[in-house]
């Protein structure tokens, strides 16, 4: 047996349970997986309060490091002893040990730890293909970030700093706002006491932004559409204060011809060499030193609600990993 965290209904984060749960074998193109650190993310909230709907009862999470302990019929660039992370569905990430598709594992190397990989993943990937497919951004650029002392955050400040790309972010406190200049971040916004058009458009001159990246949804929507360019591109990747509204396409005219993506990892990790390169340019720039994974909480597998209670208040900061209770 091992622990892990299941839910049967949609809620708050009471509906997290810790339970012994039976692992099993790896069946046909699957790996059992002991697991050193897991991550989480705010797309875990989505799933537990049922905004992304999902067949219940179910486990959660989509991010983690660990051990390969055993291996099923058919996979073949995975061994017991392994090293690997991961990222991506099907969601059971909040578990000692988990029993998953194969084709989602990439082999870690030895100059990252499983707490760094288990912070870094999701977060890591999602900025790889938005820097670098979503709208692949040039030196000299100034782009706009909301949520930019978050996970995602402070690893797309760093991004961009080696890109030598202009971020400007939005934080909620000057606490934040000191974490993402120190991160890389070129100007911040604290859109708690400023205008974030206005701002905006003193920083750029009056030319705005040829990019938005927002993860914040409904908050930031319109303001971020005032803040771009004509032709320029809206990524709306998540929905941290709601989902967006329905809007009428004709704002988009109105702005300027304006271009909008809701992309998601999966569309962009769809094939193995995909997810290969992606990882490999993902994990260079953390062995070289250029990204720094920040993990400023750490939470036991069994307070993995009391973890998603800080997520949702917005008391955290960079990364956050949940440590399974029992050392493997």
């Amino acid at each position: 047996m091992a622990k892990a965290i299941r839910m049967a209904r949609t809620g708050g984060p009471e509906v997290l349970e810790y339970v012994d749960v039976e692992v099993g074998e790896p069946g046909p193109g699957e790996a059992r997986v002991r697991q050193h650190a897991i991550g989480l993310n705010f797309i875990d909230v989505y799933f537990r309060t049922g905004l992304y709907p999902m067949p219940l009862p179910s486990g959660l999470g989509q991010e983690g490091a660990g051990v390969v302990e055993a291996v099923g019929e058919g996979v073949t660039h995975l061994r017991p002893g392994d090293r690997v992370a991961y990222a991506g569905r099907p969601n059971g990430a909040y578990s000692e040990v988990r029993v998953m598709p194969a084709d989602i594992l990439v082999r870690l190397p030895d100059a990252i730890d499983f707490e760094t990989a288990a912070a870094m993943m999701l977060q890591g990937l999602t900025v790889q293909y938005l820097f670098r497919r979503t709208y692949p951004l040039q030196p000299g650029q100034t782009i706009l970030f909301h949520a930019a002392a978050g996970g995602v955050g402070l690893i797309a400040c760093q991004w961009a700093r080696a890109l030598g790309v202009n971020l400007i972010g939005t934080v909620g406190s000057n606490e934040k706002a000191e974490l993402a200049l120190a991160h890389g971040a070129a100007h911040v916004i604290n859109y708690n006491s400023e205008d974030i058009v206005a701002r905006v458009l003193d920083m750029t001159g009056g030319a705005k932004v040829p990019v938005v990246y927002d993860s914040v949804g409904k908050d930031t929507f319109h303001r971020s559409l005032d803040c771009l360019q004509p032709r320029g591109l809206m990524v709306s990747f998540g929905n941290s204060s709601g989902a967006v509204p329905p809007f009428s396409l004709s704002e988009l005219a109105s702005r300027g011809s304006l271009f909008i993506t809701r992309p998601a990892l999966g569309a962009y990790a769809a094939t193995r060499p995909e997810l290969e390169s992606m990882a490999a340019e993902l994990f260079e720039m953390v062995a070289s030193g250029k990204i720094k994974v920040g993990i400023n909480q750490r939470f036991p597998l069994a307070e993995a609600a009391q973890a998603h209670i800080a997520l949702e208040a917005r008391r955290t900061t960079g990364s956050t990993i949940l440590l399974p209770e029992v050392a493997p």
